[in-house]
Formats: structure tokens, C-alpha cells, sequence
């Protein structure tokens, strides 16, 4: 795979169950289902079908006590039926006692810092004392440390999980609507689970701005360094809608933290079925070279010089080869660049006068002057005589 411009950022590693997050393993893929969790034939069967399409943790909502309980029958629906997904129970308003529950039958628990001891606004503008702050610490520590005694003795990971739109009062006065408030919302948090030898801790601070989240998560990544952390984190840019523009805004922030090494998991929030979120999340992980789970298809973006019409057979050529994980092929309109441009490709199919087709392996030429009409015959078969192909999975 290509290096990346900055080396990951080294974290310790959490297991999620079966899946292991950060500590040098590969960026974990992750989504929410939407059923709800007191339907819970519902909710396992979309939990199956979640991990069936490539998600490797699923998070289920736990708004209160009762559906928390549902988690065991869920989580032993789907072993009967399936087998063991790593599960997440997504914990908001007044959770210590619903995170306790939750932490029986899952493996790691999402708490939100700014909503798990809940303090209705009173919209306030004035300084909070020291007193003040500490006294809102205190009441904090209460409420995690039965959840924080629920993990350790259950083997559970906890996610400290910011949301930029539901920071708690005294942090928007203390610091504003700004990244800074996400960051110290987190380590008060982690903070408090280390006094209790606690660290079995994943952070995430998410927005529905770019800016925001990225600004955030390289202002903790550089806070933890500083104070000699080292926990791994959760990537998202919560909110981000559907269509073209939530997938580009997911990957604008998502893929560029990756890119400086920051990120251990990561989740595309759509306002769409959930697994439609998986696709994204590893066409951004196969781009910046971190995970290898299609082909990779080459092609340029055709002009005057193309000797076929590209985008034709450009889809004959995925079609025919989409299923072979691990190859980079390229699709190239003519010989004037082709061969240069896809250099990296393990194969290429390059157009030529006359109605012709070249084949390459690597930078070399292996078959040249292929009728167009036979140019995908001749790449399986080059694929076959090197090795390299296996029949598509049928239907």
C-alpha cells in the first residue's frame, strides 16, 4: 500500500469484543442500525445485516432502561442466528444507570459528556468559580465511576463521545462554542476514568462542520501528546445529511485526519439506510492507501487523443473484474500517457490506432494489437495465465 504523507499517530489498542481499535491495527469500520432496539427481531436482523455488508461494530441506541435490557435478547438473537458482532449501546440523557445495564450485554458503551449528567440550560453567561466547576466535577465522577466499575469488571470499552451541538452549559461559558470546549468536555472524562485506573477509553469529537471537526480532533491529538496520552480515535462528521454532498462532507473530514495520521475508527453518518454509510467508508479507507478491499480501477478522464469510448468499456472492465480484491487496474484512452500515468497499476488496458488494444503487467507490454472487441477476453485470460483470477461469487 502507498505510505501516507504523515505516519499514523501510535494509540493503545481497545478491544471492541472481537475487533481491536487503534495500536497500529487497520481503521475499524462502523455504523449505527435504526431500528429500534425494544423491536428486537428488527434490530438483529439489521445488526446481521450490517456485518454481513462490511461493518465491523455496531452501535444500537439505549434511551432508557427498558431498551436497555433488550440488548441481551438481541445480542443472543444474533449469536443463535448469526454469530458474535462486536456491539456499541449508544447512552445519552441521565446514563449511569442505563450505562451500567448495557455494559452486561455489549462491548463497548458510548457515553455523551454533555448530556450523561444532564443540566437544563439557564442560559447563563457569568464565569462559573472554581467551586462551581468543582462541585459540577464531583457530581460527574459520582455518576461515571459505577459505569467505570461496570466496564473494568465486564471487560467493556467505553466511548467518550463529544458532540459539538450538545457541549454542557458550563463549557460553552467557560470556552465558548469552540473546539477547545469539545476537547476539555473529553479529558474531564478521561481524567476522571484514569484516577480510577481506567483506560480502556475511545474519543470521538464530532460536528456537522468540517472545520470544527477537524480542528477538534487535531487539537486533542495534540493535547494527548502533550499530557502523555495516547487513546484512540473515533472519526465522523455527524449530521451530514444524504446524497452526493453528505458523502463528500463525511470524506472531506474524515479522510483528512486520516491523511495526518489522526483516526482509529470511523463512521459516515447518512440520513439513508445506515448500510449504505459502509461503501464510503472504505472507498475513503482504500484511496488513502489504509485498507485494500476492491480493485482499485484506474482510468483517465478521456479526451481527444481516446482510441474507444472509455466509459463504456471502462464499465466492461469493471464488470468483468470488480470482484478480484487486491489489484490495481488501469483503463487508459491512448498511448500517449496511458502507459505512464498507470504505472502503479498491476494491469492495464491501453487504447491504439486502428481499432486496437494493448495489454500491460506492470510498465510492460505483454499483448499488443487486441481488437477492441476482445479486449476484456484478453485481460481475463492474462489474469489467468498470471494467477490471478477466480470466478465471481454467484448469485
Amino acid at each position: 500500500m502507498t505510505p501516507l504523507l504523515f505516519p499514523r499517530r501510535q494509540t493503545r489498542p481497545v478491544a471492541v469484543g472481537s475487533v481491536t481499535i487503534g495500536g497500529g491495527h487497520p481503521v475499524v469500520v462502523q455504523s449505527m442500525i435504526t431500528a429500534e432496539t425494544h423491536n428486537v427481531n428488527a434490530a438483529a436482523a439489521q445488526i446481521i445485516a450490517m456485518h454481513r455488508a462490511g461493518a465491523e461494530i455496531v452501535r444500537v441506541t439505549t434511551p432508557n432502561l427498558h431498551e436497555a435490557a433488550c440488548l441481551g435478547a438481541i445480542r443472543e438473537k444474533v449469536r443463535r442466528e448469526y454469530g458474535d458482532v462486536p456491539l456499541v449501546a449508544d447512552v445519552h440523557h441521565q446514563g449511569s444507570a442505563i450505562a451500567v445495564e448495557v455494559a452486561r450485554y455489549v462491548d463497548k458503551v458510548r457515553i455523551n459528556p454533555g448530556l450523561f449528567v444532564f443540566r437544563k440550560p439557564v442560559q447563563r453567561t457569568e464565569d462559573y468559580s472554581q467551586d462551581e466547576v468543582d462541585a459540577e466535577l464531583e457530581a460527574i465522577e459520582a455518576d461515571l465511576l459505577p459505569v467505570i466499575r461496570a466496564c473494568k469488571e465486564r471487560g467493556v470499552a467505553m466511548r467518550i463521545g463529544v458532540n459539538h451541538g450538545s457541549l454542557a452549559e458550563r463549557l460553552l461559558v467557560m470556552y465558548g462554542d469552540t473546539p477547545e470546549g469539545m476537547v476539555e468536555s473529553a479529558l474531564e472524562y478521561v481524567r476522571i476514568c484514569e484516577r480510577h485506573d481506567f483506560r480502556d477509553i475511545v474519543i470521538s469529537l464530532k460536528a456537522s462542520r468540517v472545520p470544527i471537526m477537524l480542528e477538534a480532533n487535531r487539537l486533542i491529538a495534540q493535547r494527548m501528546a502533550a499530557l502523555g496520552m495516547d487513546y484512540p480515535l473515533h472519526l465522523g462528521v455527524t449530521e451530514a445529511g444524504d446524497g452526493e454532498y453528505a458523502r463528500v462532507k463525511s470524506t472531506a473530514g474524515i479522510a483528512t485526519l486520516l491523511a495526518e495520521g489522526i483516526g482509529d475508527t470511523i463512521r459516515v453518518s447518512l440520513s439513508e439506510d445506515p448500510i449504505r454509510e459502509l461503501p464510503v467508508c472504505y472507498s475513503i479507507l482504500q484511496a488513502l492507501g489504509l485498507r485494500k478491499t476492491t480493485v482499485e480501477f484506474i482510468a483517465c478522464p478521456s479526451c481527444g487523443r481516446t482510441k474507444f469510448d472509455l466509459p463504456t468499456v471502462l464499465a466492461q472492465v469493471k464488470a468483468a473484474t470488480q470482484h478480484l480484491v487486491g489489484l490495481d487496474i488501469a483503463v487508459m484512452g491512448c498511448i500517449v500517457n496511458g502507459p505512464g500515468e498507470m504505472a502503479d497499476a498491476d494491469y492495464g488496458y491501453v487504447g491504439k490506432a486502428g481499432g486496437k488494444i494493448s495489454l500491460y503487467r506492470k510498465r510492460e507490454e505483454v499483448r499488443s494489437n487486441i481488437p477492441q472487441e476482445r479486449g476484456v477476453e484478453e485481460l481475463i485470460a492474462l489474469l489467468k495465465a498470471d494467477g490471478k483470477w477466480v470466478e465471481p461469487p454467484s448469485d
